[in-house]
C-alpha cells in the first residue's frame, strides 16, 4: 500500500461499521473472497498459460517452422492476456525481487528495454540463453516486452528458419523466466502462512494490516488506482486529445497487437476481482445499485476494448475504432467515480486517492 493510500484512508471507518448490525459483511470475509475468488486462480492461470509458452517456444527452436512461429506467438498472446487479468493485483508477491518489473517493463519511453534487447540479439551473449542468467540481468531484457521483440520485432521472421538459432534461444530463455516468476508468484499466494494471511487476517500484531480498514482499503486501492492506470497510463499513453497527437508505438504491445486485448484484461481481471470479494454485498441496501452499475459499466468496458482489432495504428486510424476508445476511456472514468468517490462515501472511506501521482 503506498505511502499516499494509506495517509488517505487513515481516518476510514471499519467497513462493518457502515453496515447495519445485523448485516453478516466482515472484512476478512471480503478479503478471503478475493484471495480464493480471483488472486489464486488468476496466477494459477498465468503460470498454466507461461509454461505452455515456454513449450511453444521449445519446440520452435527444435523445430523452426511458420506453423511452430505462429504457435509461439499465440502462446505469448495468451500470457499476455492472462498476466492483463492477474497484474491487477500489482502488491504482495509479485512485488517482490522486482518480479512485477521483471514480468513487463513497461512503460519504456526512453527505449532502454528495446536498446537492451537489441544489444543482446546482436552481440549474441551466451549467458542470456540460460533462465538462470537471465533473471539477474537487467529487468527490461527478462519479461513479456522483450519476448514480444523476439517475436515480433524486426528480423522476427528468421525465427521460422534454421538460421538465427540465437534469437530463438534467448526468446525460449525469456519465456523459461517468465514461467519461473509466474510459478513464483502463484507459490508465494498458496503458501498457509504468507502474504494472503497477512490481508486476510489483519490485526494489530500483523506487520502490514492493523485491522479491517486497512485490509479493505488494498482492496478498494486495487479498483480506483488500476482503473487511473489503465486510463491515464495505458490507454491515454497512445491516445491523443485529437487523431494528431496519437502515439501508435507508445502503445503497450503494439507490435504482437495485443494493445486492446491487454486493456480488456484489465478491465475484466477488476470485474472478476469485484465479483468474486462481494465487495457490493457490503453496501447498504439503497446502494445496492452501485454494485450491479459497476459490473454492466465493467463488462461493457471489456466488450468496448475487445471489438478494436488488428494493429493499433491502423484503428487510430478509423475514426469508428478510435471512437471505441475513446468510449473506452468515458467508460473508465464513470467507474472511477463511480467506486473512488461514490462507493467509497458509502463505506465511510476518503475518496479521492492514486497510487499514480506519488507517494
Amino acid at each position: 500500500m503506498s505511502k499516499r493510500l494509506a495517509a488517505a484512508l487513515a481516518p476510514a471507518l471499519l467497513l462493518t461499521a457502515a453496515l447495519p448490525a445485523s448485516a453478516a459483511v466482515k472484512a476478512s470475509d471480503v478479503i478471503e473472497r478475493a484471495i480464493d475468488g480471483f488472486v489464486r486462480p488468476a496466477y494459477a492461470s498465468l503460470d498454466q498459460h507461461a509454461e505452455s509458452l515456454t513449450k511453444a517456444m521449445h519446440q520452435l527452436c527444435e523445430a523452426p517452422s511458420e506453423q511452430n512461429l505462429e504457435a509461439a506467438r499465440s502462446e505469448f498472446s495468451g500470457t499476455v492476456e492472462a498476466w492483463s487479468v492477474a497484474e491487477v493485483i500489482g502488491f504482495g508477491p509479485v512485488k517482490e525481487n522486482n518480479r512485477l518489473e521483471r514480468m513487463l517493463y513497461w512503460p519504456d519511453r526512453k527505449s532502454i528495454g528495446l536498446r537492451q534487447v537489441q544489444a543482446t540479439l546482436a552481440a549474441k551473449d551466451p549467458t542470456s540463453t540460460d533462465p538462470a542468467q537471465l533473471a539477474g540481468k537487467s529487468v527490461a531484457m527478462q519479461g513479456l516486452g522483450a519476448l514480444e521483440y523476439v517475436l515480433y520485432g524486426d528480423g522476427a521472421e528468421t525465427l521460422a528458419k534454421k538460421d538465427d538459432a540465437y534469437r530463438c534461444s534467448y526468446g525460449s530463455a525469456v519465456a523459461g523466466n517468465i514461467k519461473t516468476i509466474a510459478g513464483e508468484v502463484r507459490d508465494a499466494w498458496q503458501k498457509p502462512d504468507g502474504f494472503a494471511s497477512l490481508w486476510a487476517d489483519p490485526g494489530p500484531k500483523n506487520p502490514l494490516y492493523r485491522d479491517g480498514t486497512e485490509a479493505v482499503t488494498e482492496l478498494v486501492g486495487v479498483f480506483i488506482n488500476e482503473l487511473d492506470m489503465i486510463r491515464d497510463v495505458r490507454l491515454k499513453g497512445f491516445l491523443g486529445a485529437k487523431p494528431d497527437a496519437d502515439k501508435p508505438k507508445q502503445a503497450i504491445y503494439w507490435r504482437s497487437q495485443n494493445t486492446a486485448a491487454s486493456l480488456a484484461g484489465n478491465l475484466s481481471g477488476i470485474d472478476r476481482l469485484f465479483q468474486a470479494s462481494k465487495l457490493g454485498d457490503a453496501l447498504p441496501a439503497d446502494a445496492q445499485w452501485m454494485a450491479q452499475s459497476i459490473h454492466i459499466q465493467l463488462t461493457n468496458g471489456v466488450a468496448t476494448a475487445k471489438s478494436v482489432t488488428g494493429p493499433i495504428d491502423k484503428a487510430l486510424a478509423d475514426p469508428a475504432l478510435r471512437d471505441k476508445l475513446e468510449h473506452f476511456a468515458l467508460i473508465t472514468s464513470s467507474l472511477s467515480t463511480l467506486i473512488g468517490t461514490r462507493m467509497t462515501a458509502e463505506f465511510g472511506l476518503t475518496a479521492g486517492f492514486s497510487s499514480l501521482d506519488g507517494d
